[in-house]
């Protein structure tokens, strides 16, 4: 017989069930290891609602892997985990709920059947006592207890600073077939999809998601609207759409149930809320906001000794240096593509020059589009801003991919996030692709500016984004559920959830804050500080009616000229005759 003890074994210590060699502790290892399992129970009993004894402790972990999961938890269900008698296991089901941290909710309209979730408070205090643990867990494998990651691991979870994961709605959602969500397809929109299961749980009902590109995305919200009843509960709307869309009658005014229900719109960014508005009322609550900002590699700016641009000339300069289309390297990604993709560009770029694409009065921090009407409705195709923007465009062309004149948004990023382009004007939508992508050399390796400026040009970061908003010709009876759904869609909780789950953008102020979203990527906090500093700005391509026809002619008309089958004098006068008719005709001056 082989002798298995730990003194007889010739190799130490040895593991009676893995029948592995195990290493000898120290003195000082073995009494951190009591150290931690004293705390660790310590703050199981402070930080948990639990009585002892009954194994609440399998059935609490039962309930909280279902819900982040989004499977359904029945009474039957969680005695079964317990490992309890049926009976047993019911009474302590029982004196869970009357605690408050167990929700039942009908599974049908006659209530014989119940599903039963984590209440907000079990969450939070689940959430708590993960974060204090993390804390113990540091100084055990050799974290510094006094260092700024354990110091904020404790004192986050006291202040409240960090956001819970979403609970369930007290009552399930009573709507016919399910809820209906027509969406963008980018990360956070993705991000939501792939919550679905959690959400229907949530939610306590199937969520039909119908997934767009941007032009088809506002096609089909415009032909729903042509509609006697909408297809959709809510609609994701970009931010420029909404005083086309709220002057067609298109959305529902959401005034009258933020007051009623007193929802603070305080914690958004408030270029987003404003982006959402039209002639003084809301038309859609915030569920993004993405600046398109400048990325460079800063490792290879540090190689060549250059510094980063903030300006159009220096951009140009750093371009140019860092091209080399020999060795599959090119200065600068952007988009060039015909269409919406270039017309974005056009407008970003006037503003740039300091300069909105129709002829909005300025004020002390920009250009007032709120009340925009008549003569500040008037295209300025034709004005010097007009004009640089077109030059800049083909000077950075020579410094740009082959295939710049068919890259849009996602090619961009790509090409930058590949380390084809050395420099990339991106939304924060995209920056997944740099920040999570592990094969990216960029990743790890990337600033992140404002819009370098042009002559007369000030500091601004353009903002783009979407808000859902609910179709003025949904039905009455769904009205109710929509608003709900809405409100809870755009919670801190569910922003966080997105962004925990593949997303980098939040319109939140109190999402950027939360520590576990803060050390996901720098650019999180870059974007808040900006928000805060009122960089952001929506003028650049303000929400005003008409303003998805000249961006579309702007991305037309001008990509003539990047293919060089037209002058920019032509390009501009031909673009200003075409957006005066339409301007004109649908009476707007």
């Amino acid at each position: 017989m082989i002798d298995r003890s730990e003194d007889s074994h010739p190799e130490g210590p040895y593991d009676r069930l893995t029948q592995m060699p195990m290493s000898r502790l120290s003195n000082m290892e073995f009494a951190r290891f009591l150290d931690f399992v004293e705390h660790f129970e310590e703050e199981t009993e402070n930080s948990l609602s639990m009585a002892n004894g009954y194994r609440e402790m399998r059935m609490m972990l039962h309930l909280m892997r279902n819900h982040l999961a989004g499977r359904l938890t029945t009474p039957t269900s969680l005695a079964d985990a317990s490992g309890l008698s049926y009976g047993t296991a019911k009474r302590r089901i029982e004196s869970i709920m009357k605690r408050g941290l167990i929700l039942s909710r009908p599974r049908t309209k006659s209530g014989k059947t119940v599903s039963l979730h984590p209440s907000p408070v079990m969450i939070a205090e689940w959430e708590r006592y993960a974060n204090r643990i993390k804390a113990l867990l540091g100084p055990l494998f050799g974290v510094d207890p006094a260092s700024e990651l354990v110091n904020r691991i404790f004192h986050s979870a006291d202040s409240g600073c960090v956001i819970s994961t979403p609970a369930v709605l007290s009552e399930r959602l009573e709507i016919k077939g399910g809820l209906r969500v027509l969406i963008h397809a980018d990360p956070t929109f993705m991000a939501m999809h792939n919550l679905k299961r959690q959400l229907e749980s949530i939610f306590g009902l199937e969520i039909h998601n119908t997934a767009k590109s941007i032009d088809r995305l506002l096609e089909e919200i415009l032909d729903n609207a042509r509609r006697a009843t909408s297809r959709y509960d809510l609609v994701a709307c970009d931010l420029p759409w909404f005083g086309e869309l709220a002057s067609k009658g298109v959305l529902m005014p959401l005034d009258r149930l933020i007051e009623r229900d007193r929802q603070d719109l305080s914690d958004f960014h408030s270029v987003a809320i404003r982006s959402a508005r039209y002639a003084g009322q809301q038309y859609g609550i915030p569920l993004q906001t993405t600046p398109e900002l400048l990325c460079y590699r800063k490792d290879l700016l540090e190689h060549a000794r250059l510094e980063a641009p903030t300006t159009t000339e220096a951009l140009i300069k750093v371009a140019r240096h860092l091209h080399d289309p020999g060795k599959g390297r090119y200065g600068i990604a952007w988009n060039a593509a015909r269409g919406t993709p270039l017309g974005h560009t056009f407008t970003f770029l006037m503003a740039k020059f300091g300069q909105p694409i129709i002829n909005l009065p300025s004020t002390d921090g920009g250009f007032d589009y709120e009340s925009a009407s008549d003569d500040a409705l008037r295209p300025m195709f034709l004005s010097d801003a007009a004009y640089q923007s077109c030059e800049y465009m083909l000077d950075i062309l020579k410094y740009s991919p082959p295939n710049i004149l068919e890259m849009a948004w996602y090619e961009r990023a790509k090409s930058y996030s590949s380390g084809e382009s050395c420099m990339a004007y991106c939304y924060t939508l995209l920056a997944p692709l740099i920040e999570f992508n592990r094969e990216s050399p960029a990743r790890g390796n990337t600033g992140y500016l404002p819009h370098p400026t042009g002559q007369y040009g000030r500091t601004i970061t353009p903002i783009g984004g979407y808000a859902l908003g609910i179709p003025a010709n949904l039905s009455e009876e769904r009205v109710e559920a929509a608003w709900t759904a809405l409100r809870y869609l755009a919670s801190a909780s569910m922003s966080k959830l997105y962004i925990m789950n593949g997303s980098l953008v939040t319109p939140r102020f109190s999402v950027s804050q939360d520590p576990e979203v803060a050390a996901l990527s720098p650019l999180i906090g870059i974007v808040d500080d900006m928000a805060r500093r009122d960089i952001l700005q929506a003028w650049p391509r303000p929400p005003v009616p008409g303003i998805t026809d000249l961006i579309s002619i702007a991305g037309n008309e001008i990509f003539e000229v990047l293919d060089g089958r037209r002058s920019i004098k032509k390009a501009l006068s031909m673009a200003q005759d075409r957006a005066d008719r339409i301007m004109r005709d649908r009476g707007h001056y």
